[in-house]
C-alpha cells in the first residue's frame, strides 16, 4: 500500500492562521507544521538553500506563532517573577529577557523571550505549550491583582547579515542604535509594530511584532519591498543554524521533566533574587545536590542525514541505553552531522563514544562541545563571528 498522503490530514477553523497566510501564499510553501494551535510554514525551498540564503542574504520568516502571553495588572511584575527564576528586576522597561518558566518542582514548561512592556505589563513569546492556562491556574492561587491575556499581536523575523539594511529601509537610520534585546515602539506607513533586537538564529536579526493583524498582508509586502535590494527571502525556521548556534527547540531537545541545571542553562536563574518565584525552593535544591544527566552537543559519523531527525533516536554508551538523541540535522558549512543527546553526566563531556540508531542506520558518534558555530555569540550582537 502506498505511504499515507498527509495532505488528507484535516485543518478545521480550530488550526489558526497567521495575519500574513495570504501574502505567503503567493511565494507557494511546500509545508506547513502546526505550533500553537496555528498553522506553521516550513519551507519555500529545500532546507539547505534557506540555511545558505540565512547565511548569505536576509530572510523574512511568519512566526506569528509565537503566541504572546501578556501580564498586567498592579502586581504584574510579582506574577511574571513568580513564573521565571530569572530576576525581572534587572530588566528595564522597553528591555528584552530570554527566560525559562518553571513548575514548583523546577521543571521547565517553556522557554520565552520575555518583553518588559511596561512597569508592570510583560509579553511572552511562547514556545509550542499551553502556557496561558498554566498562568491561570497559578493566577488563582496568588491573590494578586493581574490581568492575563492572548496579547493580539504577530511577529515576523528577519534574519541573517543582510537584516540591517532591510530594518534601515523601513524604519531609518536611527534603529540601527537598537541594542540587542532592547525593543522599541514604531510604525511603517501608519501600521503599528513593536521591533525587538531578536531571533532563533542566531544570526543578526530583528523580530517585528505587528499590532494590527487587519495589516498583515500590507506589512509583508512592504517588508519584502524594502528587502528586494538585499535579496530578501521568505523562508521557513532553520534548524541546522539553530542547533549550529546551540538553541534548544521545546518539546523536542527539552520538556517540563528537565530543570535549567541539567540543559547547561543555569545563568537563567538567580538562586539568590528577593523577588518570590514558584520553581525557587526546588531549583535551589536541584542546584545543591546536583543532577545526574545532561544534554551534550555531539558529532554523528557517515554520510549526510537528508534532513533533521522525525523521532528521538536512542543512543548507547558501551552497550548500554544512555539516552535520547533530541535533536540531528547536517550542518553544510561544517560538512558533519551534528545534534544534542541527554547523557549521564558523567559521560556527557567531550571525547565521550556514543553509538546511535538513527532513521539512517546505526552511527558512530562523539561528545563535542556547544555551540558548534560561534561559541561566543559574537555575530548576532556585534556582527562578527
Amino acid at each position: 500500500m502506498p505511504p499515507f498522503d498527509m495532505g488528507l490530514v484535516q485543518r478545521g477553523a480550530r488550526l489558526r492562521r497567521s495575519p500574513f497566510y495570504e501574502a505567503e501564499q503567493r511565494h507557494s510553501p511546500r509545508g506547513y507544521t502546526v505550533y500553537n494551535h496555528m498553522l506553521f510554514p516550513t519551507n519555500y525551498l529545500d532546507f539547505e538553500a534557506e540555511y545558505w540564503h540565512l547565511l548569505n542574504h536576509v530572510t523574512l520568516w511568519d512566526v506569528a506563532v509565537e503566541r504572546c502571553l501578556e501580564v498586567s495588572g498592579r502586581d504584574g511584575l510579582r506574577f511574571a517573577q513568580l513564573m521565571t527564576p530569572r530576576d525581572l528586576s534587572a530588566c528595564a522597561v522597553g528591555q528584552a529577557k530570554y527566560v525559562l518558566i518553571c513548575a514548583p518542582d523546577g521543571g521547565i514548561l517553556n522557554d520565552p523571550v520575555l518583553t518588559r512592556m511596561g512597569e508592570n505589563r510583560f509579553w511572552f513569546a511562547l514556545a509550542s505549550s499551553d502556557v496561558l492556562f498554566y498562568a491561570k491556574g497559578l493566577a488563582a492561587r496568588a491573590g494578586l491583582d493581574v490581568e492575563l491575556s492572548e496579547a493580539d499581536v504577530h511577529p515576523l523575523q528577519i534574519q541573517g547579515p543582510k537584516a540591517r539594511d532591510v530594518v534601515r529601509a523601513l524604519f531609518g537610520e536611527e534603529i540601527l542604535e537598537l541594542k540587542y534585546y532592547f525593543f522599541r515602539e514604531t510604525q511603517v506607513d501608519g501600521i503599528p509594530v513593536v521591533v525587538t533586537r531578536t531571533g532563533w538564529t542566531s544570526e543578526i536579526g530583528y523580530e517585528v511584532y505587528l499590532l494590527d493583524p487587519s495589516r498583515g498582508t500590507a506589512l509583508w509586502e512592504k517588508i519584502l519591498a524594502a528587502g528586494a535590494p538585499y535579496n530578501i527571502r521568505p523562508t521557513g525556521p532553520s534548524d541546522i543554524r539553530r542547533i549550529e548556534g546551540g538553541i534548544f527547540n521545546w518539546g523536542a531537545d527539552m520538556t517540563y521533566e528537565h530543570n535549567p541545571f541539567e540543559l547547561g542553562l543555569e545563568r537563567l536563574v538567580d538562586c539568590d533574587m528577593k523577588g518570590e518565584c514558584v520553581a525557587l525552593d526546588a531549583l535551589r535544591r536541584i542546584r545543591d545536590r546536583g543532577v545526574n544527566r545532561r544534554i551534550a552537543g555531539i558529532e554523528l559519523d557517515g554520510d549526510p542525514f537528508p534532513a533533521l531527525n522525525f523521532t528521538k533516536w536512542p543512543a548507547q554508551v558501551r552497550g548500554q541505553q544512555v539516552g535520547p538523541v533530541t535533536s540531528a540535522i547536517y550542518s553544510p558549512r561544517l560538512k558533519k552531522n551534528i545534534g544534542y543527546c541527554w547523557l549521564p553526566s558523567e559521560l556527557a563531556v567531550p571525547g565521550t563514544s556514543v553509538t546511535v540508531t538513527s532513521e539512517w542506520g546505526r552511527r558512530a558518534a562523539t561528545v563535542t562541545a556547544m555551540p558548534f558555530v560561534d561559541p561566543l555569540k559574537r555575530i548576532p550582537v556585534l556582527g562578527a563571528a
